[in-house]
């Protein structure tokens, strides 16, 4: 007997548990499909663990810097295994919760793999369940080369289960999180070595963040290494990893190397061919504004639809999609333009809206760009006197703002504000008519010239 529900989400993520949340609220009968822990990849091995270990890193930061506001320390010890210990037990914290507010929300908890059978119906270990909409939401996962001895790594997964502190680390890729893994080993005391297969980090940021980014990153001593390509990896004396390069380099001696190229999504177990749902060569699936995939009631959301693989993306996806299946707004769509992110590397960075480049290739001669670089208050006083640098891209004879880039401490916490001035249409001059807030590195978003 197949049990029928209004919604069924295949994934216990942010968007799967999001969009059954906001439909049950409604007062449909919802049910998600999750077979690992509730809350997804951020939760897990995302977002929220990753957060702690960036604090945690952040401190050690502090420390050093405390003898420039006149702290004599004595000797300072770090225990790794002591921080995983909290970390894990607040994120198995999260995972209770979840059952719970699930539970409480009269959401059915379906644990297993789901695959579909037709456009109307999954199976989950034999049992089936048929749904008017069905919601796909698997999130991702890391992805290996297909290097010989690439399984001598480990992934971003990997790196929240080391049990201790690696000596020397080396950490392939140059996105988000290859950045931050790095920024958080090397703070925290490792040896970090970055290799990159071209020329920059974060190459899809604004040009200053990857600048200024590259600077910092190897004043606070990590090694990156530009244009290497990773050839075989082998084991050296049976314990340290020996990394062989396509140029011939050989670099010796890492305890740990971490594979941070990019994610794959959970799709190819779904079996989508029997709902006739559509992917590309990767398994991403695409949708139309309203996530609406190619099959009329299958909808798609989060990561597994290759666009700002972001948590509250997916959450803001899905709470819209119910909002509009089931609340009557049948215009509630999420738009993916100036979405802000932040990158949790040493310093943060914060961004919304396009690049300067985006801009130009866009509007021409009709950009303008506002910028600066400079010392905050805070690293006045230190020994390495860190640069913080912002950027505000303007078009138009309004000079109305279209992008805005923060790298230095505090970013990640001042640009959510400034996000919404961008997406209400704010302009220079609305910049500029507002009131600073003195001292702050913030103000100076309102006071560039």
């Amino acid at each position: 007997m197949t049990q029928h529900y209004d919604l069924i989400a295949i994934g216990g993520g942010s968007g799967g548990l999001s969009v059954a949340e906001r439909a049950a609220r409604y007062g449909k009968k919802c049910a998600v499909i999750e077979k690992g822990p509730l809350g997804g990849t951020c939760v897990n091995v995302g977002c929220v663990p990753k957060k702690v270990m960036w604090l945690g890193a952040s401190i050690a930061h502090t420390l050093e810097h405390a003898a420039g506001y006149g702290y004599s320390l004595g000797e300072v010890s770090f225990d790794w295994s002591a921080l995983k210990q909290a970390r894990d037990e607040y994120v198995h914290g999260i995972n209770d919760w979840y059952h719970t507010y699930l539970a409480d929300s009269q959401i059915d908890e379906i644990v297993g793999s789901a695959r579909f059978v037709d456009a109307h119906t999954v199976e989950v270990d034999g049992r089936r369940y048929s749904a008017e909409h069905i919601v796909i939401a698997p999130g991702g996962v890391p992805t290996l080369p297909q290097t010989e001895g690439a399984e001598l790594g480990i992934t971003s997964d990997g790196f929240f289960a080391l049990q201790s502190l690696p000596k020397r680390v080396a950490v392939v890729g140059s996105g988000y999180i290859a950045v931050e893994l790095a920024g958080m080993l090397n703070a925290l005391g490792a040896d970090v070595t970055m290799l990159l297969r071209r020329e920059h980090l974060l190459r899809n940021f604004d040009a200053m963040l990857r600048e200024n980014l590259m600077e910092e990153m190897l004043g606070d001593g990590i090694d990156i290494l530009a244009r290497t390509q990773v050839k075989r990896v082998v084991r050296q004396d049976g314990q340290c990893l020996s990394i062989e390069c396509e140029n011939g380099q050989r670099l010796e001696g890492f305890d740990v190397l971490i594979w941070a190229i990019g994610r794959r999504p959970l799709s190819e177990e779904l079996d989508l061919g029997a709902a006739g749902v559509e992917s590309d060569a990767q398994g991403y699936i695409p949708t139309d504004k309203f996530q609406q995939t190619n099959v009329k009631g299958i909808y798609a959301i989060g990561d597994v639809t290759g666009r700002a693989q972001l948590t509250p993306v997916a959450i803001a996806a899905g709470r819209r999609l119910s909002d509009r299946l089931f609340g009557g707004m049948a215009e509630r769509y999420l738009p993916y333009e100036n979405i802000p992110t932040v990158v949790f590397s040493h310093p943060p960075i914060g961004t919304v809206g396009v690049t300067e480049s985006e801009a130009r290739e866009t509007h021409g001669e009709a950009v303008k760009v506002y910028q600066t670089r400079f010392t905050a208050m805070y690293d006045v006083f230190t020994e390495r006197k860190q640069k913080t640098a912002m950027k505000l891209v303007t078009v138009g004879a309004q000079e109305r703002v279209v992008g805005c880039h923060i790298i230095g401490p505090g970013a990640d916490e001042m640009l959510q504000g400034f996000a919404v001035a961008i997406r209400m249409g704010a302009t220079k001059q609305d910049f500029d008519d507002t009131v600073a807030i003195h001292p702050t590195s913030g103000e100076e978003l309102v006071t560039m010239r």
